[in-house]
């Protein structure tokens, strides 16, 4: 038997999954946790309270949310519900229209930013072009390619097999073009075809090999033999729309369709919607398939050291410095994939893009490495794939260094990411309802949350600490506190300058007045959870058999409350010496330092913490640190 002094400094590992409370030897297991719930590692390895969640303001229903920065004077953010799209600045909608996508095409919608337009695409639905004029005037249009002479310069491809033949009859005007092979359906008209180079626009199907068309002015064709040199326009209704889009080296590049899903199209340098292939000059478009021995339908595409191209079984490295139609090249990188059900975009985390794998349980940073000249896509969640549940949504927070990622299940997973420190710390965030959306606009973290059929958009603020919260300055006088109808028959919290003064359910969109108080918070309270990982032997790679723990010592750095479990059920640890005195409507000020609490009872070893810390008040708490004492049997 001996007596065990063991410090716990950091908590960068955040939590660790079940599966690895085995194994004692990782270095992550030293710093790591056995639940971290509704708190945030920080990034010198301090663990703190999870801000609140301000309200901003009711959603129509289901909604994504879309970051729209001009600059940093001029962000808004952009909440795509089913069949329109709201606008607000500063917490205040100031736009509304209407959009093509329905609200079970929402998951699907992809998007990409230049300066004052927002390019927006689906497989389903013609692509569209988003036009910020003012603050409060905003445009939607479909794309138009670029025109010349009545030629369009967009994506065209032959979908019929190669030795299919159109023979024209006529060479000018209005003609009737008859096919090798069955060719054409219904859905052809309107849409445009090129015959030896020559554009014309379907106006009529007779059949599957005979269709009618009209020559644009100046496509007059060479002659009327039979001819296989011919092709349709690439992104239709009729053959899918574009499936993702970005911006890179002044192209703009268009990955996949409903149709095409494995194809790439990049537009002339400079002249975004210009697909013309040219002969192949520098400055011409581009395109190209990926071929491999398997499926590759492409996911999202992303600007980064390199052209990045995620797909459902790959990830790829488009090179070319610059890219030209001579010196492009295409190299695998690795194998993981990303999900096909759902759009989930990557975002860059100093210098690395993190993806979702095609398994939804991990959290992949897909990182160059100079040495090998190729990329690595390392999991980040692979201690803790327990948090990551199919993600729907990813953004990053570069200010507290953080990256949120919303689950299917409603739950938020959180990752504190520093590198340089060697910091990958999850935590897991929960709330009444279910998280649905997420987007970092301004280093502001908004999301999408549901609760009760009822959508709202929420933002994390530090001056709040309840969810869905709002601040009210009533009279003193006032019978009741009202503007509550969001959280009507649910049990919310209620603070008066910073001090919890009571519980309530609001109905009919107010509460009873308490006491003439101002500075009220009003939301719905959540509990944060803090549980070690079982201790080791010191000095040993094994678990001792039994354990008492003698005394534990949390740093603590301006808290206001502290819950703690070691053994004996919680206890609420005070916070005032024996002099000090203050009125229930003061705050009593944070405290900062070491709480020393003693424990009683052998505890045989398992997978149970020696202690654990609940904060189920809405007041700040941050640990630094925590030592616990205690006697180790290892026989």
């Amino acid at each position: 038997m001996s007596v065990a002094r063991l410090t716990k400094t950091s908590f960068a590992s955040g939590e660790i999954g079940p599966s690895m409370l085995g194994r004692i030897d990782l270095r992550a297991y030293e710093n790591g946790a056995r639940r971290l719930r509704n708190v945030v590692v920080l990034p010198s390895g301090g663990i703190k309270r999870r801000p609140g969640l301000a309200r901003i303001a009711g959603l129509p229903g289901q909604a994504r949310l879309i970051a729209f920065e001009f600059n940093t004077e001029q962000a808004y953010l952009l909440a795509l519900c089913g069949g329109q799209m709201l606008v607000f600045r500063d917490g205040v909608q100031i736009a509304n229209f209407a959009t093509p996508w329905s609200a079970a095409q929402l998951k699907q919608v992809n998007w990409t930013q230049s300066a004052d337009t927002l390019l927006v695409v689906h497989p389903d639905v013609p692509p569209q072009r988003i036009t910020r004029t003012s603050h409060t005037s905003w445009t939607i249009a479909q794309w138009t390619f670029f025109e010349e002479k009545g030629v369009v310069q967009q994506p065209y491809h032959k979908f019929a097999a190669d030795a299919a033949t159109l023979t024209p009859s006529a060479t000018t005007g209005t003609i009737t073009l008859s096919a090798s092979l069955d060719v054409f359906v219904a859905g052809h008209v309107g849409q445009r075809i090129r015959i030896v180079k020559k554009e014309a626009t379907i106006t009529a199907v007779a059949g599957p090999r005979s269709a009618t068309a009209i020559l644009a002015a100046g496509n007059a064709l060479p002659d009327t033999n039979a001819s296989t040199d011919w092709e349709e326009q690439a992104l239709s209704a009729l053959r899918g729309w574009p499936i993702c889009v970005t911006f890179h080296q002044d192209r703009l590049v268009i990955g996949g369709s409903r149709d095409l899903p494995n194809r790439l199209w990049l537009s002339k340098s400079g002249d975004l919607f210009n697909f013309d292939l040219g002969t192949a000059l520098d400055d011409e478009a581009i395109e190209f398939a990926l071929l491999s021995d398997q499926v590759n339908a492409i996911r999202h595409v992303f600007s980064g050291r390199h052209l990045q191209v995620f797909t459902s079984g790959a990830e790829w490295m488009v090179t070319g410095d610059p890219l030209t139609p001579e010196n492009v090249q295409l190299n695998r990188q690795t194998r993981i994939g990303s999900p096909s059900d759902r759009s989930v975009r990557p975002r860059d985390v100093d210098g690395a893009t993190l993806f979702v794998g095609r398994g939804g349980r991990d959290l992949r940073e897909f990182l160059f490495a100079d040495s090998e000249q190729a990329y690595q896509a390392t999991d980040l969640a692979l201690l803790a794939q327990h948090l990551v549940l199919d993600p729907v949504a990813l953004d990053y927070d570069p200010d507290d260094r953080l990256v949120h990622v919303v689950n299917a299940d409603g739950s938020m997973a959180t990752v504190t990411i520093y590198r340089a420190e060697q910091v990958t710390a999850w935590t897991r965030q929960t709330t009444t309802g279910a998280f649905r959306s997420l987007v970092v606009v301004s280093n502001a973290t908004y999301l999408a949350v549901e609760r009760a059929g009822q959508w709202s958009i929420e933002c994390f603020d530090p001056t709040y600490s309840t969810d869905a919260a709002v601040k009210l300055a009533p009279a003193p006088a006032a019978a009741t506190w009202q503007g509550l109808d969001h959280l009507n028959g649910i049990e919310v919290q209620i603070l008066a300058d910073g001090v919890p003064i009571g519980i309530a359910v609001p109905s009919g969109g107010q509460i009873a007045a308490r006491g003439g108080r101002t500075n009220v918070e009003i939301g719905i309270g959540f509990v944060g959870e803090i549980e070690p990982l079982p201790p080791a032997s010191p000095g040993s790679a094994n678990m001792p058999r039994s354990v008492r723990l003698i005394e534990v010592t949390f740093k603590l750095l301006e808290t206001r409350q502290l819950r703690v479990d070691t053994g004996s059920g919680f206890i609420d640890v005070p916070f005032r010496g024996l002099g000090d005195t203050f009125a229930l409507d003061k705050a009593p000020p944070p405290f900062s330092g070491d709480k020393r609490i003693r424990a009683l009872g052998w505890k045989r070893a398992s997978i149970d913490p020696l202690w654990r810390i609940e904060l189920p008040a809405p007041l700040p708490f941050t640990l630094l640190s925590a030592t616990q004492e205690m006697k180790v049997n290892d026989r």
